[in-house]
């Protein structure tokens, strides 16, 4: 049989992506098909770094392939990734293909700690990740990160001074903590503290970037509108503890992006704190704060549960010290490493079936 580049993709036509449910080839994922003899190589790119089923897919390839064309082909498949974006044109932060809230309604349920490990995660998995600290009276990004001491810097941009933003452990970040003195209280009105976060996004060089990450204050205040008004989120990651009084605020939270108005998607909700592991009795689990309260909010809305955290001792340890505790091997790698994995996911899959988030227009 004379093999052909059609008939190849005609083979693949009848593979599907298992999160987007469509065929590799309409979604453009089969690129640089090469026949030489009995080879024919080929690259899949997937739709982020962070995919946990690319086994799975190059299988499902190599079935389809030797189905059509007998088993006396190689197949050299290579396993690639381009992260999806909805954003084109984008006259603020046009080089960045993802926003993403990560937001609360509660304050003290580990959302920065959630914050830091999952860009960490992110950055260890392939992508190009950036994170704003957007809690102005209360930033802990720069602790998390080791980098109190540090003082991003200036250039001139024509006529514009722009801002560079902080990098460690492969995320690049910002915080209003890098711009006062550590022990000094925020004190500000909410327009002041907003004026801070439109700076933080359209006057800091975050280049290219596939996820930049928004860690957001408690509640659902002024900077809550001020960023859905500035830049179109692509979405939202809900994160709680367990028990009912934090449930309660995280139904808040999650409500205020469903608003009509606002019409933000939510990419699913992340369970934090949800049960006690002791170090000496890894097998043994303690549910502190009550049972899968974050599952039970994801499904009462419908949307993803993105997975739970423990609470560990070596957590706390690694924000006081500055080194994520994704870096560390142990059961904490492997459930913030989880949960890159499927927020990463998510948003291929938003990006796939939902039109662009718009900028918020709210009017007084």
């Amino acid at each position: 049989m004379q093999l052909t580049e059609e008939l190849i993709k005609k083979s693949l036509s009848r593979v599907q992506d298992p999160d987007i449910k469509r065929d590799l080839v309409s979604l453009g994922m089969i690129q640089s098909i090469h026949i030489e003899g009995k080879t024919v190589s080929f690259k899949v790119v997937l739709t982020t770094p962070a995919c946990p089923l690319k086994e799975v897919i190059k299988n499902n390839c190599i079935e389809a392939l030797e189905e059509d064309f007998g088993k006396d082909w190689k197949w050299d498949i290579f396993m690639t990734s381009q992260v999806t974006t909805v954003r084109d044109a984008a006259p603020i932060l046009p080089e960045v293909k993802n926003i993403v809230a990560i937001a609360s309604g509660k304050g003290g349920v580990g959302k920065s700690t959630t914050s830091v490990n999952l860009a960490v995660a992110l950055a260890q998995l392939g992508a190009k990740v950036g994170l704003i600290d957007a809690d102005i009276s209360g930033p802990s990004i720069p602790t998390m990160f080791n980098v109190e001491g540090e003082q991003p810097a200036v250039k001139k941009v024509g006529e514009k001074n722009v801002i560079i933003p902080v990098t460690q452990y492969g995320v690049k970040m910002m915080s209003i903590g890098f711009l006062t003195p550590t022990d000094s209280a925020v004190v500000w009105r909410g327009p002041m503290a907003s004026s801070a976060l439109r700076q933080f996004i359209s006057d800091v060089e975050w280049g290219e970037l596939d996820y930049l990450l928004i860690d957001l204050p408690p509640g659902t205040s002024d900077i809550h509108l001020t960023m859905v008004q500035t830049v179109p989120v692509t979405g939202a990651v809900i994160v709680t503890t367990p028990q009912k009084v934090a449930l309660a605020d995280a139904n808040k939270g999650l409500s205020m992006f469903r608003q009509p108005q606002i019409n933000v998607p939510i990419l699913g909700v992340i369970e934090n704190m949800a049960y006690f592991t002791p170090e000496e009795l890894p097998e043994n689990k303690y549910y502190l704060f009550g049972k899968e309260g974050g599952r039970k909010l994801a499904e009462k809305y419908q949307v993803p549960f993105l997975g739970e955290v423990p609470i560990i001792q070596s957590i706390r340890e690694s924000g006081d010290t500055g080194y994520p505790a994704v870096l560390k091997n142990g059961l904490t790698k492997e459930a913030y490493m989880n949960l890159a994995e499927e927020v990463a996911r998510q948003i291929a899959i938003r990006n796939a079936s939902i039109e662009k988030t718009e900028i918020v227009e709210i009017k007084a």
